[in-house]
C-alpha cells in the first residue's frame, strides 16, 4: 500500500497552528505522516483522494454519553422535567434493560455519532440490573464492530432510594461486585499507548447515587491500574443541595474528600462551580465534559467554559445521554457549545474555539495525546464534510460554515486510516433494519 494524500481540501481545521492548506498524507499504518502546506506537494509518492469539495477536521471526540438512553428519547412523561424528576421517572424504565436492547442502543448511538464526524466516544454506563452483568462486554463488541474508538466507563450505583439516594433498589450493586467487575474489565479490555481502540475508566454515577466508600475505592483502583476516573458533578443546584445535606460538603470539597481532585478525573457537566472551585479544579488538572444541549434541555445551567479553561481546566464536549439531548450528533453539539458560550461571554467567542473543544480539548479530557488534532505522528482520524446542501448556499468561509450553517452529517469519516463512512453512509450497516429493531425494543422497554 502507498500513502494516501487527502489533497487540497476546500477548508481544513487542524486544531493547532500548522499549515495544512494542501491537505495531509496518511500512512498505510493509519497515522498522519505529513501536512502539506498551501500550494505544496507531498514529499513521498501517494495515492490521491481529491478533497477539493470537502472541509477536513480531526475526528470529533465525544467525552460524555449514555448509549443505552437512545431507547428513551423524547419520552412524554419527562419531556418537560428537570434532572431529578427526569431521573426518578426514567430509572424504573431503564431497570428493564436487556442485553439485546442494550446492544441495539449502543449500535444506534455509535452509528449516529460516526455519521456526525465522531471517531472516539466515551460512554458512561452505570446500569447493571439482574441479567446485565456483561453490559460493558456488549459495548466493547459493538465499538469494535463499528470501527471506532471508545473510552468505556464502568459505572456504578450503590445508594438506592431506601438509603437516601435516587435509584431504585433493583439498579444498585454491592461494592464488592462493582470492584471485582471493574478489575476484570480493566485486565480484559483496557488498551494503552497510541492508537488504542478500547480503554476502560471507572465511573461511579454521581454523588446522589453512590456512597463515599465506593468513590474512594474506585479512586484507589484507578491509581493502581493507571486508568481514568469519571462521574457527574455540579450539574444542578439540586445536586449541590444534596451534597450539603448528605455529606456536609459542596461538590468540589466532596470530590477532594474521596481522592478525586486530580488530573486522572474528568467530570460530566461541571456547571455550578464558584470562583475558588474553578481555581482548585484548574490547579489539580481535573477536566470537564461540557454538555450544552443536555444542560439546556434540562434547564440545568450554563458551564463557565472560558473561565474553566483560563484556570487550566481541560474542557471537551459531550452529547450526554440520548434521553436528555435527545441526539448523538457531535458536529451539532459543537454548534450548541459555540452559541451557548457566546450567550454567556459575547459574540467574539470564535468558531475555531468551539471546534477545538470538540477535538483537541476533548482528547485532553480523555487523557489522549494521539488524537484530536492534525499533525505528523497523530492517528489518522478524520471527519470530512461536504458543504453542498441548500443550507450552505451563499456561505464563504467553509470552516465557519460547518457550525454557522448547521452541518449535521459527515460525508466521509476515517478512523486509523480506514474509511468508516463513505458518501454519507456506513458501509455494510443496514440502517433501516437497525431502526426497526431498535424502535421495537424502545417501545417494549417503555411499555414494561
Amino acid at each position: 500500500m502507498t500513502p494516501l494524500w487527502i489533497k487540497n481540501p476546500l477548508g481544513i481545521f487542524t486544531a493547532n497552528d500548522l499549515d495544512a492548506g494542501g491537505g495531509l498524507v496518511v500512512s498505510d499504518s493509519g497515522t498522519i505522516i505529513e501536512l502539506v502546506p498551501s500550494g505544496g506537494q507531498p514529499s513521498v509518492p501517494c495515492a490521491v483522494f481529491d478533497a477539493s469539495a470537502h472541509v477536513v477536521l480531526p475526528g470529533l471526540i465525544n467525552t460524555h454519553h449514555h448509549f443505552y438512553q437512545t431507547l428513551t428519547r423524547a419520552w412524554g412523561p419527562v419531556a418537560n422535567a428537570p434532572l431529578f424528576p427526569w431521573l426518578q421517572n426514567l430509572y424504573p424504565v431503564w431497570a428493564r434493560l436487556t442485553p439485546r436492547s442494550l446492544e441495539l442502543a449502543v449500535q444506534v448511538a455509535l452509528a449516529e455519532l460516526l455519521l456526525s464526524g465522531c471517531t472516539t466516544a466515551a460512554d458512561h454506563h452505570y446500569l447493571f440490573p439482574d441479567g446485565m452483568e456483561d453490559a460493558i462486554d456488549i459495548e466493547v463488541a459493538a465499538v469494535r464492530a463499528m470501527g471506532m474508538r471508545a473510552t468505556l466507563t464502568r459505572g456504578s450505583m450503590t445508594l438506592g432510594e431506601d438509603d437516601g439516594g435516587l435509584p431504585p433498589r433493583t439498579t444498585v450493586q454491592s461494592p464488592e461486585a462493582i470492584l471485582a467487575d471493574s478489575e476484570r474489565l480493566i485486565r480484559q479490555y483496557h488498551e494503552t499507548g497510541d492508537g488504542a481502540v478500547v480503554q476502560i475508566a471507572l465511573a461511579p454515577c454521581s454523588p446522589f447515587s453512590v456512597t463515599k466508600e465506593i468513590m474512594a475505592e474506585s479512586a484507589a483502583m484507578a491509581e493502581r491500574f493507571d486508568v481514568r476516573l469519571h462521574t457527574h458533578l455540579a450539574e444542578t443546584i439540586d445536586e449541590e443541595d444534596f451534597c450539603r445535606s448528605m455529606f456536609g460538603l459542596r461538590t468540589v470539597d466532596y470530590l477532594e474528600s474521596v481522592g478525586w481532585l486530580g488530573s486522572r478525573t474528568w467530570l460530566g457537566h461541571g456547571i455550578h462551580f464558584n470562583d475558588d472551585e474553578i481555581a482548585r479544579l484548574g490547579a489539580a488538572g481535573t477536566a470537564v465534559a461540557h454538555c450544552p444541549t443536555s444542560n439546556m434541555r434540562l434547564a440545568s445551567g450554563t458551564a463557565r467554559v472560558l473561565e474553566l479553561e483560563a484556570a487550566g481546566v481541560p474542557v471537551g464536549l459531550g452529547v450526554d445521554g440520548s434521553a436528555s439531548n435527545d441526539a448523538s450528533n457531535m458536529i451539532l453539539e459543537a454548534r450548541q457549545a459555540l452559541y451557548l458560550q457566546r450567550l454567556r461571554y459575547g459574540a467574539s467567542v470564535p468558531v475555531e474555539r468551539a471546534l477545538g473543544w470538540a477535538t483537541r480539548g476533548s482528547a485532553a479530557v480523555l487523557g489522549r495525546s494521539d488524537i484530536g488534532q492534525l499533525a505528523p505522528g497523530m492517528q489518522a482520524d478524520l471527519a470530512l464534510f461536504k458543504p453542498d446542501e441548500l443550507r450552505f448556499s451563499g456561505s464563504h468561509d467553509p470552516v465557519a460554515a460547518l457550525l454557522l450553517c448547521g452541518a449535521d452529517r459527515a460525508d466521509r469519516v476515517m478512523v486509523g486510516g480506514s474509511w468508516r463512512v463513505v458518501d454519507g453512509a456506513i458501509p455494510g450497516l443496514d440502517v433501516a433494519g437497525l431502526i426497526a429493531e431498535h424502535s421495537a425494543a424502545a417501545r417494549k422497554l417503555v411499555a414494561g
